[in-house]
């Protein structure tokens, strides 16, 4: 008779299980199957971030690890060069990752819908076992604050942040080993599983760390016994913290370096005590579809968890089941993390001192964990609310409903309908969690059903604000960016970068595998934007775009081969699918090796090799200059050791300028026009004509952009890339000689300000000169891959360098004939390194810093773990 109640019991947890996981798991596949998300119709996942950033790097796993296991350190879609273990912790080491592997091509977001719904599940199942676990929940009622928690606002919020879902399945986990350490004094499973969390994603396990402290507190608090037995506890969490940390260390070293070159450089190191805004604001965010659009890139906490375990959160401080030092603690713990949620240095604190860019306050899923748990230690069949705390807890609800409803206005996110629903939901939750009828068959399945309902509705509402990519916008401009590649890797296996003048996204380059110069990741070096913005390309702190490359740029950084999107004429004109992103008039200067339907292919015959023997000043280069022109023009002169080259390109008047609604200028550079009559159009117009077929370009600064005016040149919209922070340079006219050019500017604004606006020429003979100079002494590679190179080089003369077009890392190691060499960094970016005159065999090889050292603490850790393991059984034994 035991025997078969265990077994009962066994088979009811596991259905519990399953019901907690398949939940949220097909609540969320229907609703993606309603919105006709890839592979059940033409929408798809992809939206802001996940639609410009993550699918591309989800592209380049596949290919690393199926394809190209060279690039898995290391690659040259990365801009125009970076390593990859920073990419790798922070995007892509979620274990369920192998399932992408299964999605080839465009069904890369079938891939996306896979991971999607399998972390809502697994967060559910996560959860539901914790609460099997730990408390008196079963059955129905353990599936409902399961589904609660895996479809909390957070996750609704931030599924488009994939790789931050993880968190949201392996938190209870982590939760429940500290659980288990502190009740029973065994270790193992909060090391296993908070070891885990720090290998597959550092920026989430640094925020579960700092509530892992306020945890331990609550807990240590709950069990406490004597000061000795809580010294003790207290070394215990310590060092088993810190043995994870030991553990994880082969991704962690690695990782912190590359931090040290990116994320870290942007540090906040001076703030003020003050809230970031009126607190009671954040109430809002507990009703139904509270989020929008415009509440990623600044808003309040997502912390919807619906009516049953808001309520079970409140009531839990007046449960007098629970030792009143436990409530105490954690209603001290959970003081902190509300003002953490508007106070701006404790905000700071739990972003590792970084501001986020986007995605405000995105710790809040350890509040909704936090207030679900405390909810689910109350709300159990035994408890017998008050009439004191039924009343506290009905009056403090109506009183911030009243609040949400009064200032209705000012949420945005918020219509009156939604209001209304969540109140109704919490008058629901309040007479079922109140009256006695607990132990009637009917509760637990009410319990569920107004449970799910209304999670479910938050689901609907909120992700209905929200708009994706189509199946076919990203299918179709992949598939002809795969073509075109293709064909090009199929005839020349060298290696090079390639250009183009559109694009879908930054990371293109990792989507079809091509070297190219732009990215769009949250662990750029700060390197990359810098050199950008000297050369005139557009950056930003996580983001960098080859949008406006010169003959020179393109010569200096190897960029051998272009495509560029057909003009379609009649119906099909502005409707191609390859948008288009820049200008590129210089592309006349190349020559024409294939086209398709969409797009032309260009060579670039002034492209230099990866590497080629220099002047040694470019080693003592300081390049200073904020003008983009002259920043080239001095990379190019110390190559090439002519001071002449300094004067690659000129400055140049336009032949007439006419002002329609815009008081006359005399200077244009600098000026600021302003509209005379602000309820006329306004535009000033720009006319010059080569005199000779040099290319010409123009400067750009910030203030002249597209959100202030709009460009027309010779009768088309001049085609650029929107966002930049510092001057550009815009392709005018190449091989135009006698050809009058025409640049409109249609001001949008009463005024613009024409910030380091000035026409330029380029010498077309002094840069085809220097070209073929540093062409005489290539470096001739005859072995290459995304981390190694290896060639000869033949250098004239004494005193030269290789110098290479390879972003410079404490990571490459260098060997001149079998000697190890020093490596040198030039325009704060690239590699070179010094050669001794005559034919040398040059070898570039590249290893993540610090990776060998956190192997090897990784390493000793575990051994240390399992001789401690072995030692104490064999006593035992």
């Amino acid at each position: 008779m035991q025997d078969k109640k265990r077994r009962w019991s066994l088979s009811r947890r596991q259905s519990t299980l399953l019901g907690a996981f398949l939940t949220p798991f097909l609540l969320m596949t229907a609703y993606f199957i309603y919105r006709q998300m890839a592979p059940f119709g033409s929408s798809s996942l992809l939206t802001v971030d996940l639609g410009q950033q993550y699918i591309d790097f989800f592209a380049y796993l596949r290919r690393a690890l199926l394809h190209d296991p060279s690039s898995i350190f290391y690659s040259f879609a990365n801009g125009l060069g970076g390593e990859m273990l920073g990419t790798w912790s922070y995007y892509l080491l979620s274990p369920l990752n192998w399932l992408l592997l299964l999605c080839p091509g465009t069904t890369l977001t079938t891939g996306v819908f896979l991971l999607t719904v399998f972390k809502y599940g697994l967060a559910g199942l996560t959860f539901g076992w914790l609460l099997e676990k730990t408390t008196k929940q079963r059955g129905m009622l353990t599936v409902t604050f399961a589904t609660a928690y895996a479809l909390m606002g957070w996750s609704i919020a931030n599924q488009l942040n994939v790789m931050w879902l993880d968190a949201a399945y392996l938190l209870p986990l982590i939760f429940y080993g500290l659980y288990l350490m502190m009740h029973t004094g065994k270790w193992r499973t909060y090391v296993v599983w908070l070891t885990i969390m720090l290998v597959v994603n550092y920026y989430m396990a640094y925020m579960i760390c700092l509530f892992l402290i306020l945890g331990f507190i609550w807990l240590a608090v709950d069990r406490f016994t004597t000061w000795r037995h809580f010294w003790g506890q207290t070394l215990k969490f310590g060092l088993t913290s810190a043995v994870s940390g030991l553990l994880a260390a082969f991704v962690l070293l690695p990782t912190w370096w590359s931090l040290s070159q990116s994320k870290a450089q942007y540090t906040v190191t001076t703030f003020k005590w003050k809230f970031e805004f009126y607190p009671p604001k954040m109430i809002a965010k507990f009703f139904m579809g509270s989020f929008n659009f415009d509440q990623m890139p600044s808003g309040t906490a997502n912390l919807f968890i619906g009516a049953i375990a808001l309520l079970g959160s409140l009531f839990f401080f007046a449960d007098h089941r629970i030792k009143l030092r436990s409530r105490i603690t954690a209603g001290l713990v959970t003081l902190f993390l509300a003002l953490s949620l508007c106070v701006q240095p404790l905000d700071l604190l739990w972003h590792a001192g970084q501001f986020p860019v986007w995605y405000p306050y995105r710790f809040s899923f350890i509040v909704s964990f936090w207030l679900i748990w405390l909810a689910a230690q109350t709300l159990t069949l035994d408890f017998e609310p008050g009439w004191l705390a039924i009343a506290v807890v009905t009056l403090i609800m109506a009183v911030g409903t009243a609040y949400v409803a009064l200032n209705l206005k000012t949420f945005k996110f918020l219509q009156m309908n939604q209001v209304l629903l969540g109140l109704f939901f919490v008058i629901l939750a309040l007479a079922l969690t109140t009256l006695p009828i607990k132990h009637h068959w009917i509760y637990p399945l009410a319990f569920f059903v107004i449970g799910i309902t209304e999670v479910s509705a938050n689901a609907f509402m909120s992700l209905n604000n929200i708009s994706y990519v189509s199946q076919g916008e990203y299918g179709n401009y992949t598939n002809e960016l795969q073509r075109l590649v293709n064909r090009v890797q199929k005839k020349d296996t060298g290696f090079y970068r390639i250009g183009k003048t559109f694009l879908r996204t930054k990371g293109d380059a990792f989507q079809t595998g091509f070297n190219g110069g732009g990215v769009f990741s949250s662990v750029l070096p700060k390197a990359t934007p810098t050199f950008y913005g000297n050369i005139g390309s557009p950056d930003g702190d996580g983001f960098v775009e080859y949008s406006n490359g010169t003959l020179v740029t393109d010569s200096l950084l190897n960029m051998k081969y272009y495509f560029q999107q057909k003009q379609l004429a009649g119906a099909l004109s502005g409707s191609s699918m390859l948008p288009a992103s820049s200008n590129k008039a210089d592309l006349a200067d190349y020559q024409k090796v294939g086209q398709d339907q969409w797009a032309t292919t260009y060579k670039n015959p002034y492209a230099l090799p990866m590497g080629y023997a220099a002047s040694k000043q470019i080693l003592t280069l300081k390049d200073k200059t904020a003008d983009p022109a002259q920043y080239q023009a001095n990379w190019l002169a110390a190559l090439t050791g002519n001071s002449a080259d300094k004067k690659l390109y000129t400055a140049q008047n336009f032949d007439q300028v006419t002002f329609q609604n815009i008081a006359q200028q005399s200077k244009i550079t600098g000026a600021v026009l302003q509209r005379k009559d602000l309820l006329k159009p306004a535009k000033i117009t720009l006319t010059f004509t080569p005199q000779t077929n040099d290319a010409y370009y123009l400067t750009f600064g910030s203030t002249v952009n597209s959100d202030n005016a709009t460009f027309i040149l010779n009768g088309k919209t001049l085609d650029q890339y929107k966002t930049y922070r510092n001057t550009i340079m815009v392709s005018a006219a190449a091989n135009a000689k006698g050809h009058k050019q025409t640049l409109t500017i249609q001001l949008k604004k009463g005024s613009l300000w024409l910030d380091n606006f000035t026409l330029y020429q380029l010498k077309t003979a002094t840069f085809q000169q220097a070209v073929s100079q540093l062409k005489t002494q290539p470096w001739h590679l005859t072995k290459h891959s995304s981390r190694y190179f290896s060639g000869t080089i033949t250098t004239k003369k004494s005193g030269q360098v290789l110098n290479t077009s390879i972003p410079y890392s404490t990571g490459w190691r260098a060997t001149v004939n079998g000697k190890t060499v020093k490596t040198y960094k030039t325009v704060g970016m690239f590699t070179a390194l010094k050669l001794p005159k005559g034919k040398s065999t040059v070898t570039l090889s590249y290893w993540p810093p610090l990776l060998n050292a956190g192997v090897l603490v990784s390493l000793v850790t575990l051994l240390g773990l399992t001789g401690g393991w072995w030692l104490t059984h064999r006593r035992h034994d």
